[in-house]
């Protein structure tokens, strides 16, 4: 039997061959999609430099008002004026962290300070001022020392019910050891432990020595309260002393495991 022709051969061939699916080259699909990403390109290029003209070109959100909260002693002028915004500047460009710089060094008083951005054209300045827990007398002013033994204004006049340090440290070891400002600090400790009712009728603060600390009270009392160790310890024995003994004079605590009262 005669096998099968060329033709056949070549016709069976082609048929068994699984059809290719046609190649998609480089330029099919290819300008819709390259001017999809030409004009997502350009659309973002227009809001950038539309952000940016709306920030640092436009009139819209340039500082036009500065707020202040928190102030004691201070005025909002004083702090204003301290702060030194550029006013009529973009607001994004106005750096915080200088301002809260410049107004801790130009304004001792100001103990902490947060400079916020108030969109679309504020700027708020929120301050905490420095409370005086002593007073220095030199001459006819007052330096207000608070909480942290921080020096920080020097006043005319003597706030009320802040008592006065008398820092007469002898000269000893424990001067030449410690020095004044550890003395300093020795004091506004004892300030800072005092209970309330003795800390409003507290009227001198007194140091000699690191471990020689007095109270001047009001109605002639004192108190020796030693050194400021133990300080918590303390207030709670002259407490009770004061209670025991409401008439008497002197109130020793310097050593709290056994205080001692007298009428002078």
């Amino acid at each position: 039997m005669a096998g099968p022709t060329t033709a056949q051969r070549g016709s069976g061939q082609q048929a068994d061959t699984p059809a290719r699916a046609p190649h998609a080259g480089p330029g099919r699909g290819g300008p819709a999609r390259r001017r999809a990403l030409v004009l997502g390109a350009a659309g973002a290029a227009l809001c950038a430099g539309g952000l940016a003209w709306a920030l640092w070109g436009s009139s819209w959100l340039r500082l036009e008002r500065v707020g202040v909260s928190g102030t004691d002693v201070l005025s909002r002028t004083e702090v204003e004026a301290a702060a030194a915004a550029p006013v009529g500047s973009p607001l994004v460009s106005v750096d915080t962290g200088a301002l809260e710089r410049r107004l801790r060094q130009k304004l001792p008083r100001i103990d902490t300070v947060v400079v916020t951005r108030s969109w679309p054209h504020g700027i708020d300045i929120e301050v905490i001022e420095r409370k005086p827990v002593l007073l220095l007398e030199k001459g006819a002013k007052f330096t207000e020392v608070d909480a942290q033994g921080v020096r920080f204004a020097t006043v005319d006049r003597a706030p009320g019910g802040v008592p006065l340090l008398e820092l007469a440290p002898e000269r000893s070891a424990s001067l030449r050891r410690f020095g004044s400002d550890r003395l300093l600090r020795g004091a506004v400790e004892v300030a800072g432990d005092l209970p309330a009712a003795v800390a409003r009728d507290t009227r001198v603060v007194r140091v000699t020595s690191y471990d020689s600390i007095s109270l001047e009270l009001t109605r002639d009392r004192e108190v020796f309260w030693g050194s400021g160790e133990q300080g918590a310890v303390k207030a709670k024995v002259l407490t009770a002393l004061m209670k025991a003994a409401p008439e008497a004079g002197h109130f020793d605590v310097s050593a709290p495991t056994a205080p001692a009262v007298s009428e002078s």
